[in-house]
């Protein structure tokens, strides 16, 4: 039976790129994971192994650093595209570039109280410690006409000691968790958020404020819900993002529970009610993963349900 090639692609994948800029004294980190994946006219290296048409893998990876050199990091979506249009536009077997991208923050170190400082040093600007809250995500994709630019983060862990109920779900033979009226509510956030810049006609978006705000948008409705379930919370984080947001159509989270059971101390004659301040203890798995995409009205979903392959 014949067969026949379907859709293929190809990069040089985790390019783990970090570019320092010296203001001074004061310096300044872009740590990144970039992730490149080409597509076009390549059904000849497929079938009969010519390479005529393929730009060498290791050719990206040393783009991604040389592009960092010559233009810096400014964002990971305006470095992403930088990148996604120099592929396209200089290979004219390559019709489609996809970047993706991992950012790893850092923030600075402060000097000691007692002003203390090593022989010869003014004020230290250059000492960081990785922060632990949350990757930052970006991808790109470029066709030779328009781009899409998603946005998003992953393992933004949250938590609410209170305010989330759970109750009046359906309840069958099977069923054994107690409906609960004071719990608490904690997820690892992982979001995708689709910008509706698409070409050099449209004025492009701040993307470091725009990712700020709609992360800050994210948490604050987080916050602000009182929460009967996490779908409804989803439902508050993403629609507080779109109607702040007027560069975002579309957002999608996927929130894996981080389930906190009340233990049960009653074999001890021990109460362990909320309200009086319980404890808990925390399972890893099985988990709830709920998932949800929230829209600006009228407008049509892209971004893909699976978000988790490189």
């Amino acid at each position: 039976m014949p067969t026949i090639l379907g859709q293929n692609q190809y990069g040089k994948a985790e390019n783990r790129v970090v570019k320092i800029t010296r203001d001074g004294d004061t310096h300044h980190i872009k740590d990144l994971n970039v992730s490149v994946a080409l597509s076009g006219d390549l059904d000849d290296v497929h079938y009969n192994g010519s390479n005529a048409n393929c730009l060498p893998t290791d050719t990206t990876k040393n783009t991604c650093f040389a592009f960092a050199k010559e233009y810096g990091i400014e964002s990971a979506e305006q470095y992403g595209i930088h990148l996604a249009r120099h592929f396209v536009d200089s290979q004219p077997s390559i019709h489609r570039a996809r970047i993706r991208i991992e950012e790893y923050s850092w923030e600075r170190i402060g000097g000691s109280d007692s002003n203390s400082k090593f022989i010869g040093a003014d004020e230290v600007k250059h000492s960081f410690v990785r922060k632990g809250q949350e990757t930052r995500l970006a991808q790109i994709t470029y066709d030779g006409e328009n781009f899409e630019v998603l946005s998003g983060l992953k393992d933004l862990t949250v938590m609410n000691s209170t305010n989330s109920e759970f109750w009046g779900y359906i309840k069958d033979k099977y069923t054994t968790l107690q409906e609960d009226y004071d719990r608490i509510l904690a997820t690892s956030l992982s979001t995708w958020w689709r910008h509706n810049w698409t070409n050099d006609e449209q004025r492009m978006p701040s993307w470091e404020r725009s990712y700020e705000q709609s992360k800050k948008h994210i948490l604050q409705a987080f916050v602000e819900t009182y929460s009967l379930s996490l779908q409804q919370t989803l439902y508050q984080m993403g629609s507080r993002v779109i109607n702040n947001r007027s560069e975002i159509d579309e957002i999608r989270f996927s929130a894996p529970n981080k389930h906190h059971f009340r233990q049960d101390l009653s074999a001890f004659g021990l109460d362990n009610e909320a309200k009086d301040g319980a404890v808990y203890y925390a399972a890893d798995r099985p988990y709830g993963l709920i998932e949800a995409t929230i829209l600006r009205d009228g407008v049509e979903p892209k971004i893909p349900v699976d978000m988790t392959n490189l």
